[in-house]
């Protein structure tokens, strides 16, 4: 890995995590905190303009959940029923989960942007600035091994210069305890029928880092 392509590493995420938080959440709090509690407070915060015309959607699965997907935000599903990928990519994701031998309850999954973007479009660049403190404090919360971005997005969250071309189905490490592992947004294969095979092959390519 070319360590100028990164743009989190593990001693950074917690100091971006400790900044970015300590603007509406006083750190004493923050260690009492479930994801439940964050969800009730995602709810009344009004930080990000998307906020005025969308439904907060936080992530969810399991607490203890090893492995960590983020996608990048919200769809029209996720909006209407409050929940992250449960529109047709997310039937895809449990599709490449099955494909795997996991579940939706085996892993915790979420998004970078907390709203869904008027018509579905690319979320700007401030708008994922403002929702970092929420997915900082999701990583924190959880303590994933492993982090799978799902598409450019949520992998530049960790690597600004890294492709996602480059570097899908290769896992790219931070630190001894935790590994980025970055796989195609499982949207992409609903719009390019060519990388439904890719995303398989990469799923696989998880499964085996796992078993190591």
């Amino acid at each position: 890995m070319n360590n100028e392509n990164l743009l989190v590493s593990s001693s950074s995420l917690w100091s971006l995590f400790i900044l970015h938080s300590s603007l509406f959440i006083p750190f004493s709090l923050f260690m009492n905190l479930t994801i439940p509690d964050l969800q009730q407070k995602l709810k009344s915060w009004q930080g990000c303009e998307l906020a005025k015309t969308a439904n907060p959607v936080l992530g969810e699965g399991n607490e203890n959940a090893e492995i960590m997907f983020i996608g990048e935000a919200p769809g029209a599903k996720e909006d209407e029923l409050g929940r992250p990928f449960v529109g047709p990519a997310g039937k895809f994701l449990d599709e490449l989960l099955e494909s795997i031998g996991l579940k939706r309850e085996d892993v915790y999954i979420s998004n970078v942007v907390k709203y869904r973007p008027p018509g579905n479009r690319d979320p700007l660049p401030e708008e994922k600035e403002q929702c970092m403190p929420w997915l900082m404090m999701e990583i924190a919360l959880i303590k994933p091994k492993v982090i799978v971005p799902l598409g450019r997005h949520a992998l530049a969250h960790f690597f600004q210069k890294l492709s996602i071309t480059e570097a899908h189905g290769k896992p790219q490490n931070i630190s001894e305890k935790l590994t980025v592992f970055p796989i195609y947004h499982p949207a992409a294969a609903l719009h390019n029928g060519n990388l439904r095979q890719s995303l398989f092959d990469d799923f696989s390519a998880l499964k085996k880092f796992l078993e190591q």
